[in-house]
């Protein structure tokens, strides 16, 4: 390809991006700005940007059920800055504890699509989402779409009633560390690394290093602590025998039909049926909003770098450092491999 020839291409795409950008951009403070009935642009524009930075959700003006999408893996989210289509922990903690103080909030309502996720996140949301019921009265019910597995199934315990799509897998009760040894690698490689510690124990699941068997024995009695605390909530929140949960959580995937079966869900339907059951159960206007935020800041972002990605393909490097950092990164996670 010739020099002018491939200036013209990167001129092309960085007019069509910038394009695009300006479009978003204008469109999120469009709605921002006329929904508000804000005076002045400027205006606008500091409240948009003050409510993405703290985490604010723009909640609606009549009676509403909120909608958490619980959907891929759940992790944390420290900004506001991350892809709308990704689960964001942060922003959920937020919209909860708005929904508590609003009059016109009637319930929550968990669409669940998820493998699981990091122990912590899990727990947060399911302990948040407990105080809502505690301190509102309010009803959560949740819907399981083609995966409700590990921490996306522990969340839902904070649920009163839940339904499955007939083509879900759920369960996969249990927890999991995962790590990768590349110490083969580094030798062939003549690679060898060195960990100046306080205690023998410290660098314990370094990729470069062997794990020993004592260390095997720390990582396992963590996993047994978080797992018997899994068995607690799905005790609790399915009204079964500690022994039963204990049967049910080998890490195995139940189908819908298994799962009802085994009371690990209550019915096994489609949304709409959820929902119309949901608002006849609660007695309130069966056209009532279901209201997901969405985090207008994040589809900005996530644009450009997807509009970049596609200019800049990963290399080998770059996805085998994903490899290692999603699949063996030593962290405590509900997850459904």
């Amino acid at each position: 390809m010739k020099k002018k020839q491939l200036i013209g291409i990167i001129i092309t795409g960085v007019v069509i991006i910038a394009v695009g950008i300006t479009g978003i951009l204008s469109n999120i403070l469009a709605d921002r700005f006329f929904n508000n009935g804000r005076k002045t642009f400027g205006s606008a524009f500091e409240k948009f940007v003050e409510d993405e930075l703290n985490g604010k959700v723009l909640l609606p003006e009549n009676e509403f059920i909120g909608v958490i999408n619980i959907v891929g893996e759940i992790g944390a989210s420290s900004s506001r800055f991350v892809s709308s289509g990704t689960y964001n922990h942060s922003m959920y903690m937020n919209y909860i504890d708005q929904m508590k103080e609003s009059d016109l909030n009637q319930g929550i309502l968990l669409y669940v699509d998820s493998p699981g996720g990091a122990v912590y996140q899990s727990d947060e949301l399911y302990l948040k989402l407990m105080e809502y019921k505690r301190e509102t009265n309010r009803p959560i019910w949740a819907y399981f779409a083609s995966e409700a597995c590990s921490g996306g199934y522990y969340i839902a315990m904070a649920a009163d009633k839940i339904y499955a799509n007939r083509n879900c897998w759920t369960g996969s009760i249990g927890v999991i560390v995962s790590l990768v040894n590349c110490k083969d690698l580094y030798d062939k490689l003549g690679i060898k690394e060195i960990d100046i510690t306080s205690g023998e124990n410290k660098a314990m699941g370094s990729s470069g290093l062997d794990l020993t068997e004592e260390q095997a024995e720390i990582l396992q009695g963590l996993v047994d602590d978080a797992f018997d605390q899994f068995v607690d909530i799905v005790k609790e929140g399915r009204g079964l025998d500690e022994a039963v949960v204990r049967n049910l959580a080998d890490g195995r995937i139940y189908s819908a039909k298994q799962a009802k079966e085994n009371r690990l869900i209550d019915e096994i339907g489609s949304m709409e049926e959820e929902k119309r059951d949901f608002t006849s159960e609660i007695g309130c206007d069966p056209n009532i909003q279901f209201y997901a935020p969405v985090n207008e800041m994040g589809s900005f972002f996530s644009t450009i770098f997807g509009a970049v990605e596609d200019v800049l393909p990963k290399s080998d490097i770059d996805f085998a450092a994903d490899i290692v950092e999603n699949s063996g990164n030593g962290v405590l996670k509900y997850y459904a491999k």
